[in-house]
């Protein structure tokens, strides 16, 4: 009789009710395949199986209410599936099973009783469902349980005070629930807990006085809590600590100095409190990559060593603070702060004064653009040319072709044109204007969504693309020829891309019939692209408005990624851009945005899961019907948990042979469109992924069927 049956890591399909007479099975291991249906009621009766793992089909329906309740069993591992119902209460009922894993499911309900007495549980991961009510009292403190994962639930009460007791634990997930009350003091004895991520609850009352027991602790994530009194002086005891978020709770008091002796130290987020005082001086000793302290009340002349590794919102909301040096605060100064008359009055005339040049300059403005200055040719200024590559034409040939005619694309930057050489060989030429503001229309060939702040160069958008693309080679990445300026013109010329963006391509009067094999090109060319961008620069470039319309196509439907206007060159010293206002076009920004301005790559990636989805559904970021409020992240979300069969998804112009491959990278653009960054992967690892859903030519199935033959 069989006993262990692994046909893992295949693509197989249909369901599983060929295998309800297994009776003698006691390790079935179905996981990375493509099986579907419900799980057969008959697995509920095996009784010797002690080894069950299906992760990552397309299971629906509930598990069997019996299933582990027999034999010794070990494990289970049903995540990343459909499934529903509520946990089998009796899987540890002989004792002896160790990984509970059922992440990324539907399941609802509670955790059972049971497993609040499972001593040789070591892994419960029950992540990203709808479950809900109290933790039973008795899992905090398991003796040998080393991962507690109950993050996206909806699960509410304490964590009670016995947590203290569980000597194993390294690994504490609760994030996104409902929990409340105070965290209870008792758990500054688990020594052994190296990430505690609390975020997003409703815990109150104070951080435990006594944090700094926790030596290994590596990562505490508090945000978005309602914790209020101080940050304790011992958590600069935690000497392990590199990574500190307690943002956006009711914390007050000082920042404590001793913050200054934790040496790996590389991330502290302590912004949308109620802290007061100084910045301590004992914090110019780390090597942080990221700091971020606005939002606070506090005071006095930031040191000038954390400036160089702040981004621009870093001490943004802390009006009483100044600098010596910029980063968008005021100037520190020995003159006093008058309130009288006088005072008054000057401030208002100076005010006045700007309004009116202000108001002159809009006017100029208005009046220049109203002019034919399509053809530069005869503005009379001598022009600048700066070569990225070798090139055979000069700016005479280029300027002479900037008419109306050749206008392939318009944006709130400027206009872009199509100029064909002497030679034939054709250019693209995006005139930026002096205004160099970016606006809205995401099917121009080459323009932002976002209106961005005035910065002290007068040409923003253009200084910043001239940047990153003079020093990017890469066959996915659009080449820029040269720059061509002015005192009044600013000229970028780059390879012309023949079959436009891939918005175009997708969703308008150019739409083109694209089958799956195109469409896979282009997904990995960009992801390929994207992945120079975040791992292969000397320093990583965050693009921050990657969509479909910044995707350009050339002649063989090869894909280069465009518009670096809005991108960011990340210094060794920052990680994250910060800005007023949110960077990227409406449908493919990250929802981090509605909780921070921090970009980090794990947007870029968030917005080439939206660009995947377009390719595989071939619908728009965002339409009517997908319901009020819904987009085209939510709406693939949805579906796929309310569908038994998500080939309904799939566009219709795929081919049926094709849409198995086209669901496997639906499911990547999933995970690339996770709610939490942390739960995103990198551009690295989605480029393996997507290699391993490479569609099979024809030629390769043949020599497949007869190799089997």
């Amino acid at each position: 009789m069989l006993s262990k049956l692994d046909v893992s890591n295949n693509s197989l399909e249909g369901d599983l009710s060929e295998l309800r007479s297994l009776r003698s099975i006691t390790s079935l291991q179905l996981f990375e395949n493509h099986f579907s249906g419900e799980i057969p009621v008959e697995f509920g009766e095996f009784r010797l199986l002690q080894q069950f793992s299906l992760y990552n089909n397309r299971f629906t329906g509930e598990l069997p209410e019996k299933i582990g309740s027999w034999a010794d069993f070990e494990y289970i591992d049903v995540s990343e599936n459909f499934l529903t119902g509520k946990i089998p209460p009796d899987m540890c009922k002989n004792g002896k099973i160790y990984d509970i894993l059922m992440l990324q499911n539907n399941f609802t309900g509670g955790l059972p009783e049971n497993y609040a007495n499972c001593s040789s549980l070591e892994r419960l991961r029950v992540s990203n469902n709808s479950l809900s009510g109290r933790i039973p009292v008795g899992i905090w403190s398991l003796p040998r349980l080393k991962l507690i994962d109950l993050a996206m639930n909806q699960f509410e009460g304490p964590v009670t005070g016995n947590i203290g007791e569980a000597n194993s634990l390294a690994q504490l997930f609760v994030s996104n629930n409902r929990f409340s009350g105070e965290l209870p003091e008792e758990i500054s004895n688990v020594s052994s807990l190296v990430e505690m991520e609390l975020m997003y609850n409703q815990f109150s009352g104070g951080i435990p006085v006594r944090i700094g027991e926790l030596k290994s602790l590596n990562s505490l994530h508090l945000e978005g809590n309602l914790f209020s009194g101080g940050i304790p002086q011992s958590i600069g005891s935690c000497v392990s600590l590199n990574d500190i978020n307690l943002a956006g709770n009711s914390l007050s008091g000082d920042i404590p100095a001793s913050l200054g002796s934790l040496r790996g130290l590389n991330s502290l987020n302590v912004s949308d409190n109620k802290l007061s005082g100084v910045i301590p001086a004992s914090l110019s000793s780390l090597k942080l990559i990221l700091i971020d302290l606005s939002n606070n009340m506090l005071v006095g002349r930031v040191p000038e060593s954390l400036l160089a590794e702040a981004y621009d919102g870093s001490f943004a909301g802390n009006p009483r603070l100044c600098a010596d040096n910029g980063k968008s605060l005021r100037q520190c100064s020995s003159v006093s702060h008058r309130s009288s008359g006088l005072g008054v009055a000057k401030y208002c005339f100076i005010a006045g004064a700007f309004m009116l040049v202000v108001s002159v300059a809009c006017l100029v403005l208005v009046k220049s653009r109203a002019k034919d200055c399509d053809n530069l040719t005869n503005q009379g200024f001598s022009w600048d040319m700066k070569q990225f590559h070798v090139i055979s034409f000069d700016e005479g040939e280029i300027l002479g072709s900037l008419i109306p005619r050749n206008l392939i694309g318009k944006g709130g930057s400027g206009n872009v044109y199509k100029v064909e050489l002497g030679c034939g060989k054709k250019l693209a030429v995006k005139h930026i204007w002096r205004s160099g503001l970016d606006s809205g229309d995401p099917r121009s060939y080459s323009s932002s969504a976002t209106i961005l702040p005035k910065k002290k160069s007068r040409w923003p958008k253009y200084d910043a693309e001239v940047a990153i693309l003079s020093s990017i080679r890469h066959v996915n990445v659009v080449k820029l020829y040269c720059s061509i300026t002015n005192d009044e013109s600013n000229l970028l010329v780059y390879e012309y891309m023949p079959n436009g963006s891939l918005w175009d391509r997708l969703h308008t009067y150019r739409k083109a019939e694209m089958d799956w094999n195109v469409r896979y090109k282009i997904a990995m060319g960009a992801a390929k692209g994207l992945e120079y961008l975040h791992h292969g620069c000397d320093r990583p470039v965050i693009h921050r408005d990657v969509k479909s319309s910044n995707i350009l196509l050339d002649e063989e439907m090869k894909p280069k990624i465009a518009d670096f206007g809005l991108a960011k060159i990340m210094q060794t010293n920052e990680v994250t851009n910060s800005s007023h206002v949110i960077a990227g076009t409406y449908g493919y920004i990250a929802p981090e945005y509605g909780y921070t301005f921090n970009v980090t790559e794990k947007s870029d990636i968030y917005s080439f899961g939206v660009v995947l989805m377009e390719l595989v559904t071939r619908r728009k970021p965002v339409e009517p019907e997908f319901g009020e409020n819904k987009d085209i992240v939510r709406w693939v979300h949805d579906e796929m948990r309310n569908k038994e069969d998500i080939i309904g998804l799939i566009d219709p112009d795929i081919s049926d042979e094709s849409k198995r491959d086209a669901t496997k990278v639906l499911t990547i653009a999933i995970r690339c469109t996770m709610r939490f960054p942390a739960q995103r992967p990198s551009m690295k690892t989605v480029v393996q992924m997507l290699e391993q859903t490479e569609p099979r030519s024809s030629i390769d199935i043949v020599i497949g069927d007869i190799v089997k033959d």
